[in-house]
């Protein structure tokens, strides 16, 4: 049996189980993750690493010769991809993340004619549009814990092939059921593409070593996310314009073929160009175990529990409100520009209401190309002003004027310029210009400070919280036209200002606070963690069979 060894401050519980001191690199390594206190969810990257190697060295697995030949490697992983290289995987993965959103909003421009089609109303047909956001909202508590254990390239091709599927399905759709449903099941692929491009950009990745990875540098991220989400946000604004073109000259179902040769160029696209960008495939780890130990630790891994847990932490609540604060304003502006604006103007073709869609889409575009450098710019700013320790809660400093301020702003002037019939045309199209920039603001923030926070299960966190912000989509777009018709499009968008503002204060919160809460769960998450390894952990001092399978599938991290 190994000695044991008195614990330093720097020993992790797995150096005691193992009866192995940390070496000077490993304490350095502590040392630095103090001082830069980027909150690792209780997925503390040195643990995580001591206790995979103990599982590991237990099972008759490598012993660490070559760790340090990993751990070199690992120093230069923001450089394994040249640039252009991540310039091309940016550009597919946001063309994919375009699909989605696009297809969210496309059928809106031709809402009359399709209930005319299916015999049913516009409302009905709004349903479809919320069914399809639900669907948006649950999938990705499917989709993230797959993508960490089968990879990237292998969930974003399989999405990318039955999104194409499926859009064929709704081209062809004979009636309002089928309509339904293929438009539910497009929607629950479709989200997939944005999920994984988020990990595939920005996340921080565990690998079996005690480094962390990415594509970008964290004062590179949000550069990246903010040209990754343009596509994100691009296609909810051009979809009703391009539906309403084609619905103006051709059969609303020509909108569906149109989406049927994107997917179809995403698909072609994923399986001939996305490298895989995941260190570490979670399923890699289940070699040598018996078919019924695998199902039981595969179900540890995917289970959509491990998102939802996520929300122990109270941060996470207040970005995940933050962000759904800016969809439902995004959606509840969307929705109804066709009945709200098209009556104020007298305007009488689809492509005409269309047209008011290329104010927030020109708006979306114009932030990809400020409000991801913005954010770095901030969190560059905090690290010098702190002395060199980067603190993940100063980056949602640069969302808090647009989303407390400009937005609410723009809302209340459009809602109550269109409701009092005042300031023509330009008034409303330039409010929905200058609320679509500071959009784009707010989302790059919001995305990467979940992912800085939450290192390691990057994947999951973003699908929490786009579970969180597609309900509040959801919602949007059921309400909004019953809404605007029961109060008027003023109070309509008075309600969304408020919303934002508080939203605002959730943000305030989460800086003041985000640091002391993470903090407190995960104490409560140690104690827990150290009562299960006492428990099962026998006599000798190594990891019993069940405690290696809880650390396999994660369950130590919950």
């Amino acid at each position: 049996m190994p000695k044991r060894t008195t614990t330093t401050a720097a020993a992790s519980p797995e150096d005691v189980e193992a009866g192995r001191a940390p070496t000077p690199e490993e304490q350095q390594r502590v040392s630095t993750m103090t001082r830069h206190p980027s909150s690792l969810g209780a997925d503390n990257p040195i643990e995580h690493h001591y206790s995979r190697r103990s599982a590991r060295a237990a099972a008759g697995g490598d012993d660490d010769d070559g760790q340090e030949e990993e751990e070199e490697e690992d120093e230069s992983v923001y450089d394994r991809l040249a640039p252009r290289r991540k310039m091309l995987v940016v550009a597919l993965l946001s063309f994919c993340s375009f699909l989605a959103p696009v297809s969210s909003t496309s059928v809106l421009a031709a809402t009359p004619e399709v209930a005319a089609e299916y015999g049913s109303t516009g409302t009905v047909i709004n349903a479809s549009n919320a069914v399809y956001m639900l669907m948006m909202g649950l999938s990705p508590i499917v989709w993230g814990p797959l993508s960490e254990v089968y990879g990237r390239k292998l969930i974003s091709q399989i999405v990318a092939v039955l999104f194409f599927g499926c859009s064929i399905g709704t081209a062809l759709a004979p009636n309002l059921a089928a309509f339904f449903i293929f438009r539910a099941l497009t929607a629950f692929e479709g989200t997939a593409f944005i999920l994984v491009g988020s990990a595939c950009l920005a996340i921080r990745m565990l690998t079996h070593c005690s480094h962390t990875s990415d594509i970008y540098r964290p004062v590179e991220r949000a550069t990246a996310m903010g040209w990754f989400l343009s596509g994100t946000l691009i296609g909810p604004a051009f979809g009703p314009f391009l539906g309403g073109i084609i619905v103006t000259y051709a059969s609303w179902r020509d909108i569906f073929w149109l989406q049927t040769a994107l997917s179809g160029v995403a698909a072609v696209g994923t399986l001939a160009l996305l490298p895989e960008t995941i260190h570490h495939r979670k399923i890699d780890d289940l070699a040598g175990h018996s078919a019924r130990q695998r199902a039981g630790i595969l179900w540890g891994m995917i289970n959509p529990m491990r998102v939802l847990r996520l929300y122990r932490y109270p941060n996470l609540i207040m970005a995940g409100l933050a962000s759904s604060a800016v969809v439902w304003n995004m959606y509840s502006l969307l929705t109804p520009i066709r009945y709200v604006l098209n009556p104020r103007f007298n305007l009488t073709t689809p492509m005409q209401g269309g047209l008011f869609y290329l104010a927030p889409g020109c708006g979306y575009l114009t932030g990809t190309f400020m409000g991801g450098r913005y954010a770095d710019y901030v969190v560059r700013r905090w690290i010098v002003k702190r002395g060199g320790v980067r603190v993940p809660e100063d980056r949602m400093r640069s969302a808090l004027p647009f989303m407390g301020g400009v937005i609410p702003a723009c809302m209340l002037v459009y809602g109550w310029s269109v409701e009092k019939e005042v300031g023509g045309i330009p008034l409303p199209v330039v409010m929905l210009f200058v609320q679509g920039v500071a959009q784009l603001f707010c989302f790059p923030s919001l995305n990467t400070y979940c992912l800085d926070v939450m290192q390691g299960r990057g994947a999951e966190v973003i699908a929490g919280n786009y579970f969180v912000r597609y309900l509040f989509a959801c919602a949007a777009t059921a309400c909004v036209l019953p809404a605007v018709e029961a109060m008027g499009v003023g109070w309509f968008s008075t309600i969304s200002a408020a919303f934002l503002v508080a939203a605002t204060g959730c943000i305030l919160a989460a800086i003041w606070w985000g640091k002391g809460w993470r903090d407190n769960v995960d104490r409560k998450k140690d104690r827990k963690r150290r009562a299960k390894r006492e428990k099962e952990t026998p006599a000798s001092g190594a990891p019993g069979q069940l405690g290696m399978e809880m650390e396999l599938r994660g369950d130590v991290h919950q």
